[in-house]
């Protein structure tokens, strides 16, 4: 498997459809491939290797429900406690009855920010969960789904900072990264002195204008607004890479396919919830055509199910901007993750790996 992902990853950077590619695969709670190719720098030619932390968007709600589900497990919070219970101000215009179940399948009807939410509103944490706290759900809670693009990372994250007093980097750092040993690979928001390891992110030639050319009322707008909808400049921006925007992550592959690795059972050790919770992660809660993006979507708490190449309806994870992916399948024990730095559209690399990865 190892030379077969190498050969795939080879392929792709050689060709220069990508500039960097990170692919890690876990069997059974053991790392069997590490694979890295290419430039974390394509204008300076830094190389990118195994510990280079990738802005890959919202492959990081996956850290974001975990964390979640890792305080679930101690009793911390409940998946039907009302957000506004520990939260009261987001009680506001009819939110009252929201709980963390439906944040967690998108289904709490606050899936939008304003139009006018700028970079600056999104890095201070107060402001913006002030803003979703006093909006009006677009549906009666529980009733509809609509991909909660940024809104799932802030609302989930204020709900960890109320029940534990921390903010949710600093729980991620010490109730998942830290056991795991990818305390240093796993982020919300990157600390200033290590903002000169991360990768820097690029795009193919067009598809930067492609999108300043779509209209203000295009679907995926009412979800990020275009003055922060994540392409390659604003997550390059320090001042978003050192913002906690738990919607997204950054990481290696290496770190976020243990992680998963740990979801579906032990690693030196460490499982992250017990068997019998995590079919609450793995199996559909919620199935419906998405409200924001018009398109048919099945998930879990916390996740998508379903691979976005093959189907495979064991397969439960979360793909980001770009073309980046990492899952875990419960009918093989198999965790991975292709962490990229240029930012495709569409998953050509990800069908390619996962081809490698299945042998196929």
């Amino acid at each position: 498997m190892q030379q077969r992902v190498r050969q795939a990853v080879d392929r792709l950077v050689e060709s220069g459809a990508e500039t960097g590619v990170q692919v890690a695969v876990y069997r059974d709670g053991r790392q069997v491939v590490d694979v890295v190719a290419g430039a974390a720098d394509a204008a300076t030619g830094r190389a990118l290797t195994s510990d280079t932390p990738i802005y890959c968007y919202s492959v990081g709600k996956a850290m974001t429900a975990t964390v979640v589900h890792v305080l679930a497990e101690r009793g911390v919070l409940g998946y039907d406690t009302p957000v506004a219970e520990l939260w009261p101000e987001f009680g506001a215009h009819g939110k009252e009855g929201v709980t963390v179940r439906h944040v967690l399948t998108h289904t709490a009807g606050v899936p939008g920010l304003p139009s006018d939410t700028t970079v600056e509103d999104l890095c201070d944490w107060d402001g913006i969960c002030a803003t979703i706290a006093d909006a009006t759900p677009w549906w009666e809670p529980g009733t509809k789904l609509g991909y909660h693009a940024y809104t799932f990372g802030f609302i989930l994250g204020e709900v960890v900072r109320r029940a534990t007093g921390r903010p949710i980097g600093r729980v991620l750092r010490e109730e998942v990264a830290g056991p795991l040993g990818v305390a240093d690979e796993l982020y919300f928001g990157m600390p200033e002195s290590e903002l000169a390891r991360a990768a820097v992110l690029d795009e193919p030639e067009g598809k930067a204008e492609m999108f300043t050319s779509l209209p203000e009322d295009a679907p995926m707008f009412a979800a990020a607004p275009k003055a922060v909808f994540p392409d390659a400049a604003f997550g390059n921006r320090a001042d978003i890479m050192r913002a906690e925007i738990p919607a997204g992550g950054k990481m290696t592959a290496r770190a976020i396919a243990r992680l998963y690795a740990a979801l579906l059972g032990e690693v030196d050790r460490v499982r992250l919830v017990s068997a019998e919770r995590l079919p609450l992660l793995s199996s559909v809660a919620v199935k419906d055509t998405d409200q924001v993006m018009g398109t048919d979507s099945a998930l879990s708490l916390g996740f998508g199910v379903g691979h976005p190449v093959t189907g495979a309806d064991t397969v439960f994870g979360w793909a980001g901007v770009g073309g980046t992916y990492a899952c875990a399948d419960t009918a093989t024990g198999t965790a991975y993750a292709i962490t990229k730095n240029r930012l495709g559209m569409d998953f050509s690399t990800v069908e390619a790996v996962t081809a490698a990865v299945d042998g196929a």
